[in-house]
């Protein structure tokens, strides 16, 4: 009996981009899963768009937008607990998913045991054959550090399954086991390094995370919230020093912190004003002192 599986593709006001996501899932050449799409609170039909239009997809709603975690939450919950689902397929609604992606990561996260999130090679959707990201490598400051493939043609040169130290959660098959033993994404983040929290939760509990290398996927990159918003802009921010700080030694927190302020942060701060990026800057200005005040909140962690 093959594990089951259910894809879970979240939607706030993407209805255009469900297309091509959706049927690239269901396209998917796999005897035992489901296709589901939660839609965030959106205001452009979506639900009666999935409802007249895929009738086979499992569809969810919020009423309001509950951000990226809390949004996928209402899924993992639907099928972890509701039902008894082996695996969910995270994914983002503005890719394109090859037919062998739900086999591949099966057969991975199968022949690994204790692996918490299997994901694959995500390639730029409009340089198909060039990754986006392969996962990602550990830093010893930033801890996460840079994307592994990113830029490269695929010319083979990663065709073989390997454990990675970390990844983005654009497209990865959750492990029913650590759902249960560590929970979902923490909805503390509303959007961006959700991903990065629960990876770093995953592997305190004695999980690992693996790649996948005939699992594919192309990537239409960050059209729900734009790649330069002011709302990326703030998330980008506050969201990875939170994360640490929640899950890290204090002398890792010390190191990560400064490094991110005053190597990465202020930086980029300084170079948006220079360009005229000024609701940018503000954004950032405003996650970092986010930080702070999450800091004096949580003082005794």
């Amino acid at each position: 009996m093959h594990p089951s599986v259910l894809v879970l593709i979240l939607s706030y006001n993407g209805k255009e981009l469900l297309i091509d996501a959706v049927q690239s899932y269901l396209d998917c050449e796999y005897p035992n899963f489901a296709v589901a799409v939660i839609d965030n609170g959106s205001t452009d039909g979506t639900e009666d768009f999935i409802r007249n239009n895929y009738p086979n997809v499992v569809f969810m709603r919020s009423e309001k937008n509950l951000g990226y975690s809390g949004g996928m939450n209402i899924g993992l919950a639907y099928a972890f607990e509701q039902n008894n689902y082996d695996y969910v397929l995270i994914t983002n609604n503005d890719v394109i998913a090859d037919k062998q992606i739900i086999t591949a990561l099966v057969e991975t996260a199968e022949a690994n045991p204790g692996t918490a999130f299997t994901t694959g090679k995500v390639y730029y959707y409009e340089r198909p054959d060039v990754f986006q990201t392969l996962g990602k490598s550990s830093h010893p400051t930033l801890v996460r550090g840079e994307h592994l493939g990113r830029g490269e043609k695929d010319l083979g040169q990663y065709d073989r399954d390997t454990e990675l130290a970390f990844c983005d959660d654009i497209f990865w098959l959750v492990s029913r086991e650590v759902y249960l033993k560590t929970g979902g994404y923490d909805t503390e983040f509303f959007l961006q390094a959700e991903d990065f929290d629960w990876q770093l939760r995953a592997k305190k509990a004695g999980f690992k995370i693996m790649y996948s290398y005939k699992a594919k996927l192309w990537h239409k990159e960050s059209m729900t919230i734009g790649k330069s918003s002011p709302l990326k802009a703030y998330y980008d921010a506050r969201n990875p020093m939170i994360a640490i700080m929640k899950n890290c030694e204090p002398n890792v927190v010390k190191i990560f912190c400064r490094n991110r302020i005053f190597n990465v942060m202020l930086p980029a701060i300084a170079r948006n004003i220079i360009k005229g990026h000024i609701a940018l800057s503000y954004s950032m200005t405003k996650g970092l002192l986010s930080v702070l005040i999450w800091k004096i909140k949580h003082h005794n962690r």
